[in-house]
């Protein structure tokens, strides 16, 4: 099934950054000398006693060597930079002691879980320095990628740059699918992220306009902390966990030899069946599992395919800023296969079950508006005039991100949602800039995109969704299990800093 790939690879077609006109800003990545063994984070399956699996965890400072002589200082999870892969079982209870060392205000947050809202890990449930915190919830998740990290108020895109986040992998004796499971030989996690260094090797972070506007993006790739890795297989197929855990940049992610790889999972699990690829996007928080296959002396790359700019050419620093986004070109990871590799299987041709949610059985439907530049025309007033600046947007930008006109205030419950009902949510895009939305307490599904239905890999579950500009995308989630009159989940755009400074609201369920 995956002899496709190799009649593509036959007809010589070769996208290597060099001829995708890689960008001056990112460091060479592409230099053979410089490339270093991708670093594997440690999988930590946890102590199992009298039926729950108990995990301890570290909030600390430390410093990680990013960059060849350089030291940069950075927090991490039971160690320097990240946390380790936490592998969780489904339909097991899991208790966490999470300490926090780093000296200031914390939290982790259990992203993609179906959860009480008090085990949630929002910015309601804060650990102040010096301080433990002990949640405690049963995993009701399918097999998947999921991830943890901090959801601070104001400060979360800060501390996930300097490192507080991690991979989990929730396994399920009950899905038996015959995908590479041996973790770090051929199931990979790739946690992609991009950070900006100074010459002193230290982390730079918001010290441009366009961070205030676009999010935090670097000028460096790194891998699991790594900075131009490089991996070697042994093996003939690899499952690829990626983990899009930047603050802000979207990857359109392919082979520098255009070779088809085929997704397996998103968000929430498995696929119903895998889907052939040769791009993949992927906005900030989301997940998807690929399958690779590699012939004997195989080398290949993965990279980021630059986008054509999306956005109208006018004077002016925000139609500059908008048009440069996701246009880069750069290398991620580079394969190289052993010259004899081991056979470890085919890839299946079913996968899942998927149950779409009927859109019948909404009993709701709520609108939300994500706009940027509050109280600057985001969007609900094109202006009196014709100009290009006007129309989505008006002014464009400044001032803060919001949801339906609202920053995010903690004392401030946006919806109340009826326990055990189903909801249509319509998210609009008023700005000139994509938002992936992020839904606490679970998963839910895609209904349509501007009235299409989604791409066979956005037909599973998913926790976050990429809202292009002026898009209506429908979504449809259950709300089941947990209901609590006091404590709210929480409901965001996953651009650390807009979340930070306002585009974020919250529900309770009761």
């Amino acid at each position: 099934m995956l002899t496709r790939r190799r009649a593509i690879k036959s007809l010589g077609v070769g996208l290597s950054v060099a001829g995708l006109g890689l960008s001056p800003w990112l460091r060479a990545q592409h230099n053979a000398i410089s490339q270093q063994p991708l670093s594997i984070p440690s999988l930590d399956s946890g102590t199992f006693s009298a039926g729950i699996n108990k995990f301890d965890l570290n909030l600390q400072r430390g410093k990680h060597s990013f960059l060849p002589g350089l030291s940069t200082e950075t927090l991490g999870i039971n160690g320097n930079y990240l946390g380790p892969t936490l592998r969780f079982k489904r339909n097991q209870k899991v208790a966490l002691q999470v300490s926090n060392k780093i000296g200031e205000p914390s939290s982790l947050h259990w992203h993609g879980f179906h959860l009480p809202p008090t085990e949630d890990g929002g910015p309601h449930q804060e650990i102040a320095a010096n301080q433990v915190w002990n949640p405690s919830f049963d995993v009701v998740q399918f097999a998947g990628t999921y991830w943890y990290h901090s959801h601070v108020m104001h400060n979360a895109g800060s501390q996930v740059y300097q490192g507080l986040a991690g991979m989990i992998i929730v396994e399920d004796e009950e899905q038996d699918v015959p995908l590479p499971t041996n973790y770090g030989v051929d199931d990979i996690p790739v946690i992609l992220q991009d950070r900006r260094f100074g010459d002193d090797g230290s982390l730079l972070y918001m010290n441009r306009y366009e961070d205030q506007v676009m999010g935090m993006q670097g000028d460096t790739i790194v891998v699991n902390g790594t900075v131009n890795p490089v991996i070697t297989t042994a093996t003939r197929l690899l499952r690829l966990r990626l983990l899009n855990a930047s603050n802000a940049r979207t990857y359109n992610l392919g082979f520098s030899d255009n070779r088809e790889f085929y997704q397996v999972a998103s968000d929430g699990g498995f696929l119903e069946s895998p889907v052939p690829l040769t791009r993949l996007t992927l906005a900030v928080a989301e997940r998807a599992e690929i399958l690779v296959e590699f012939d004997p002396f195989d080398e290949a790359t993965l990279i980021n395919i630059a986008l054509p700019p999306a956005f109208p050419d006018f004077p002016g620093a925000m139609s500059e800023m908008m048009r440069e986004l996701n246009t880069q070109a750069f290398d991620i990871l580079h394969f190289r296969a052993q010259s004899t590799l081991q056979d470890n299987g085919e890839l299946p041709t079913q996968l899942a079950d998927i149950y779409r949610l009927p859109e019948a059985a909404a009993t709701n439907t709520r609108s939300f508006r994500l706009g940027m530049g509050n109280g600057m025309r985001s969007g609900d007033d094109a202006g009196p005039g014709r100009g290009a600046r006007n129309g989505r947007g008006g002014g464009f930008g400044g001032g803060q991100f919001s949801i339906n006109g609202r920053l995010m205030a903690e004392n401030y419950i946006n919806e109340r949602i009826e326990f055990n009902t189903t909801e249509i949510w319509e998210l609009t895009n008023t700005s000139p800039m994509m938002h992936p939305f992020h839904v606490h307490n679970g998963q839910f599904q895609i209904l349509d995109r501007d009235g299409s239905p989604p791409p066979d890999n956005e037909m599973g579950w998913k926790d976050t969704v990429q809202v292009r500009p002026g898009q209506l995308v429908r979504i449809v989630m259950r709300f089941t299990d947990f209901r609590d009159e006091e404590n709210p989940y929480m409901y965001h755009c996953h651009i650390l800093e807009h979340e930070d400074r306002g585009m974020m609201g919250q529900f309770l369920v009761v």
